[in-house]
């Protein structure tokens, strides 16, 4: 992938003497839908499939942008004085609201640059591209502008904050977090509401983990993701009158049961219980994967599929589809959907000798119901953004 880039980035931009060679990984997660901006757990992971950047400062106040994925749309040239959201900009207005970002925490750009990338995530497949190119350029400015104060951590809030506030979607920092903290081997067991986190090892014994592409693409900032989140911000404020909580994955399940009523409307509350019910699946599944307990594990990625479907309804019918054929399959340990929703992936624990027979199962029938031709990934867990090299 380097000499690709490196010679894409010559040819437009001359030299890479000086430029960075870079990589933020795309995440999948286990369990835990809708839970990281309902201050609950989350339990993702980084893969190996990711983001490449070639990155060099310039001598002037330019920004230039250039990806190898959407090459028709040629090099998106932006400024430093003028850091706001233009459409036109297209796949380049994640980078500039990175870098709007760390301006509004003070970490301004003396100079511009040239980047240069290539990602092999699908495009709203749900595995977070928008995520790792967040991360992926604050990593970059971090390295290129010597901005070592910046945490990990920091990088990743910047791109949730980029993402909120100049590209739209109100999303939560799993993402973000999932990309810049990762560990090759692990999964992260994080709580959104502090911070804290444990990373846990991910040994499926016989097993792999494999991602469906539905090839319905979703877009959150076009979806009802933004409606959702309003809907849990009402329960949570109808909840408050009669409970001191902060959020409502500071519910146990019990205590939502006992005061759910106090929410008015049945949708509402549908999506509060959700939030509540899945926060605490997560919870009791690291505990059963730290168990070694891998049936267990996989019965709770069911059940939180069926409360995305049923009570949060972020799924569709192409990926009820998908989990139905995959659950249809004795050697399936459990199937559900990833991501944001309304299309995207399912992620699958599927015992190793089956993978063939789960691929050549599904894409066939799936096919022939929706017209629509299934991409299957078994994938790695890789580590978190880091710099390759310097060229």
């Amino acid at each position: 992938m380097k000499e690709i880039l490196s010679a894409k980035f010559t040819e437009l931009f001359g030299s890479i003497e000086d430029a960075g060679y870079y990589f933020a990984p795309g995440r999948v997660n286990l369990i835990g839908e809708h839970t990281d901006y309902n201050g609950g757990h989350v339990f993702p992971c980084a893969l190996t499939l990711g983001t490449y950047g070639i990155a060099k400062k310039r001598a002037d106040r330019t920004l230039r942008f250039f990806s190898l994925n959407l090459e028709h749309l040629g090099v998106i040239t932006a400024s430093l004085d003028d850091l706001s959201f233009h459409a036109e900009y297209d796949w380049a207005n994640y980078p500039l609201g990175v870098i709007w970002a760390m301006k509004e925490r003070g970490f301004e750009l003396p100079f511009g640059l040239d980047l240069v990338v290539y990602g092999n995530i699908p495009n709203g497949s749900g595995l977070s591209s928008s995520a790792s190119l967040e991360v992926l350029t604050g990593l970059i400015l971090k390295d290129l502008y010597n901005f070592q104060k910046l945490t990990m951590t920091d990088l990743a809030l910047i791109g949730q904050y980029s993402e909120n506030h100049f590209n739209g979607c109100n999303c939560g920092i799993m993402d973000q977090f999932a990309v810049a903290m990762g560990k090759k081997d692990h999964a992260i067991f994080l709580d959104t509401n502090t911070l804290s986190y444990e990373y846990a090892p991910v040994e499926l014994h016989d097993a792999k983990i494999i991602i469906t592409n539905s090839k319905v693409k979703h877009s959150l900032v076009d979806s009802q993701y933004n409606k959702r989140r309003e809907e849990c911000t009402t329960a949570l404020r109808q909840l408050q009158k009669d409970l001191d909580i902060t959020s409502l994955g500071d519910l146990e399940i019990d205590t939502f049961e006992k005061f759910k009523e106090v929410i008015t409307d049945p949708i509402v509350a549908k999506r509060a219980k959700h939030a509540v019910y899945e926060n605490q699946r997560t919870i009791e599944a690291v505990s059963a994967l730290k168990q070694g307990n891998i049936s267990r594990f996989g019965e709770l990625m069911n059940q939180s599929h069926d409360s995305l479907r049923d009570d949060y309804e972020v799924s569709c019918e192409e990926i009820d589809l998908l989990v139905d054929l995959a659950r249809s399959i004795p050697d399936v340990i459990g199937s559900r959907i990833t991501g944001g929703g309304f299309g995207g992936c399912t992620v699958s624990i599927v015992k190793e000798a089956a993978l063939d027979h789960f691929v050549n199962t599904i894409a066939p029938v799936y096919k022939e119901k929706t017209g629509l031709d299934a991409e299957f990934y078994i994938v790695e867990i890789g580590a978190g953004a880091h710099k390759l090299e310097t060229l």
